[in-house]
């Protein structure tokens, strides 16, 4: 494919897909200041917009014929994962837009700018320490966090880490089912799309496809932390998972490696990693320095 960064848009927006609205029936009124100099008596009960996703679309004017790509995050995580590199590379938006494709970037329920509403969901909130996606992430070594060195040939910007810690957002664990909800009213517009999805957002979209496989024109599936038992599901869907280097650096990603072999023995399923991807790449697969490639390879079906 052409390595061109270049592209006019048609158009561009956002939109918001799925949700519903809630009504609060408890609580006690209370004044509260909004403002060193306004306050106002806040009543936590009435209706509440809740649980849609939030979609930004990009419309190329040189469109090309093949099916719309929707871009589905991680867990963490939101729709900026796709837009620059950390290091301020262009990202897999920028570079699809330049192939041609119409894109629609999500930001799944209580990710982002879909917003979070604390009290309609089951659990506690968690954000990412640094530490945690150092590791879990396979930058490099516990012992290399403080001075950010990372693993040899590490194709992840590491020099840039700190910056993509500020992309971290707090999430929920108990939200899979309406997270999965809100992808399905994004397909409903998009029509059949193809699904790019990064590590917990691989639950996501397989738990959708299996309600509604016809929504989906493929699936690529960046180490996709969920995942379906039987290839079976997938027989109808070109799919693609596609994992890094450094798996053997915790035992997780050894159990979940096999089980993206396992499914790659069904019809349609194929499972890509080193050194056919090229080495040294992390989890965040589309910030790492051979991203450019690994897309080329992702959409060659």
């Amino acid at each position: 494919m052409p390595h061109s960064s270049s592209y006019r848009l048609r158009d561009f927006g956002s939109y918001t897909a799925g949700g519903r609205i809630a009504e609060v029936t408890t609580g006690t009124p209370r004044r509260v200041n909004f403002t060193r100099t306004a306050s106002f008596e806040v009543d936590p009960r009435g209706h509440f917009a809740i649980e849609h996703a939030y979609v930004q679309y990009f419309l190329p004017e040189a469109r090309n014929a093949e099916p719309p790509v929707v871009l589905l995050h991680g867990g963490g995580m939101s729709g900026s994962c796709w837009d620059k590199t950390p290091d301020g590379r262009p990202g897999w938006l920028q570079m699809l837009l330049a192939l041609g494709y119409e894109v629609h970037v999500v930001d799944n329920v209580e990710r982002g700018r879909a917003g979070f509403a604390p009290g309609h969901w089951q659990g506690e909130p968690l954000l990412r320490s640094m530490e945690e996606a150092w590791t879990l992430f396979r930058i490099g070594p516990r012992e290399g966090f403080a001075s950010r060195t990372p693993f040899e040939g590490q194709q992840f910007p590491a020099g840039q880490f700190d910056t993509f810690a500020r992309w971290f957002v707090p999430r929920w664990l108990t939200t899979s089912g309406v997270q999965a909800d809100a992808l399905l009213a994004v397909l409903e517009r998009t029509g059949p799309a193809i699904v790019i999805c990064h590590s917990q957002g691989g639950e996501i979209a397989f738990d959708a496809h299996r309600r509604d496989p016809a929504r989906f024109a493929a699936i690529i599936a960046l180490e996709p932390s969920g995942y379906p038992d039987d290839a079976a599901e997938l027989s109808a869907t070109p799919t693609r998972i596609i994992a890094g280097d450094y798996l053997d650096a915790d035992p997780a990603w050894i159990g979940r490696r096999a089980a993206w072999s396992a499914l790659a023995s069904g019809e349609n399923v194929t499972f890509i990693e080193a050194p056919d991807i090229g080495t040294g790449n992390s989890h965040m697969l589309m910030c790492d320095r051979n991203a450019r490639e690994i897309l080329d390879l992702a959409l060659t079906f």
